[in-house]
């Protein structure tokens, strides 16, 4: 689903409103875990309101935290005509209307960046840009240095079938090709669908077996793979290697999809169970060090929407960076 879709139907039963930012802080990390995670990043989505009110203040506040990587969402200036109107659509609902570069120009994102000592290993963008506009990215990541382009979401009617999958396996490793020449990766994020059996064959893993390693990496979102019934450490062990980059959050109590997770529904009713990274049922501690014994290169707290930005980004920092 893209996006702006997502966020069209979450934004009118004010999903923001409904994430909790209040758990007691939890124990932290094991030392030799944090001597090992280096720089921990924040995917910009978790706070957009508050981005689009004052970028500079945002990205400095986030400075400030200690976080040192940003993920970026789109759509961007340059993104597919149908991502821009997309966005454009569900801006009164939302309540704000930035993304990207947040009307800034290339160039003086980039010296904001460099004045607070961040910088982008990542940055999300729609499949519709991906496989028609994917040459802009080439530009971008000259200015802003970024090396992965990464995909949040296949749109719902692109996944559909067994063959579906097959085919946006296909999809990715032209896109991943594609990148390859601009000096770029290309990574996929999971959602929760796909992660169940459907006569006897699971699609995601049927898509992800269909891709080529040297071209197609992934980016682990550690909530929706578990509450689509899947094992985080199971998978990082089985395409060791491919996940490079893992989106880091928390839910409380730990609850799995009433189905599938292919619809928007089931989605909703977990997103009230987001919660502050280490104040939450997952085993944080044991995820990020599978992660780092089999490749993975960046993470994110991802915190969607979430209320009090200020306040929930920080404990989960302290979380990660507290013994």
């Amino acid at each position: 689903m893209k996006r702006g879709e997502f966020i069209k139907q979450m934004g009118m039963l004010g999903v923001a409103g409904m994430i909790g930012t209040e758990p007691m802080l939890a124990e932290g990390l094991t030392k030799k875990t944090l001597d090992k995670l280096g720089n921990i990043g924040v995917q910009l989505f978790s706070l957009p309101a508050l981005l689009s009110k004052d970028f500079e203040a945002g990205i400095a506040m986030l400075s400030e935290m200690g976080y040192t990587e940003l993920e970026l969402f789109g759509p961007y200036d340059f993104s597919a005509e149908s991502a821009k109107a997309g966005w454009k659509a569900v801006e009164p609902m939302l309540g704000f209307s930035g993304s990207g570069y947040f009307g800034r120009s290339e160039q003086a994102v980039k010296e904001l960046f460099a004045k607070h000592k961040m910088t982008v290993p990542s940055v999300h963008t729609d499949l519709d840009t991906l496989e028609n506009h994917i040459e802009a990215f080439g530009a971008a990541k000259e200015t802003l240095g970024f090396d992965y382009i990464t995909l949040p979401a296949i749109p719902d009617d692109r996944r559909k079938t067994m063959d579906d999958y097959k085919k946006m396996a296909e999809t990715f490793n032209s896109i991943g090709e594609n990148a390859k020449k601009l000096g770029l990766k290309f990574a996929y994020h999971n959602h929760g669908y796909g992660l169940n059996e459907v006569d006897g064959q699971v699609p995601f893993q049927v898509m992800v077996d269909a891709t080529d390693p040297e071209l197609v990496f992934f980016e682990m979102d550690i909530f929706w793979t578990i509450a689509g019934r899947a094992d985080p450490l199971e998978y990082l062990s089985k395409y060791s290697g491919r996940y490079h980059l893992l989106h880091i959050k928390d839910m409380k109590p730990l609850t799995h999809f009433s189905g599938d997770g292919a619809d928007m529904s089931q989605w909703m009713q977990l997103f009230p169970l987001m919660t502050n990274v280490g104040d939450g049922d997952f085993d944080i501690n044991a995820i990020v060090e599978t992660a780092q014994k089999h490749g993975a290169k960046h993470f994110f707290v991802e915190q969607d929407l979430v209320k009090q930005p200020e306040i929930a980004l920080k404990r989960s920092l302290d979380y990660l960076r507290t013994v």
